[in-house]
């Protein structure tokens, strides 16, 4: 059980990362390519962590 918390943990550490790079945008450019693909990324870590942690624990 201690594997699926971490997991869980891990996958909202993630999701934080990914939103703090979406919110951290220029005032003139607003978002560049590299940030967002950065942050789809995380998302995508984030997801896979949360499902598998959540499986874990079924």
């Amino acid at each position: 059980m201690t594997f699926a918390v971490m997991l869980l943990l891990v996958g909202g550490f993630l999701l934080g990362g990914a939103y703090s790079i979406w919110r951290a945008d220029s005032d003139t450019k607003g978002r560049t390519g590299p940030q967002i693909g950065f942050a789809v990324v995380l998302l995508v870590g984030a997801v896979l962590a949360t499902a598998s942690g959540i499986l874990r624990l079924v």
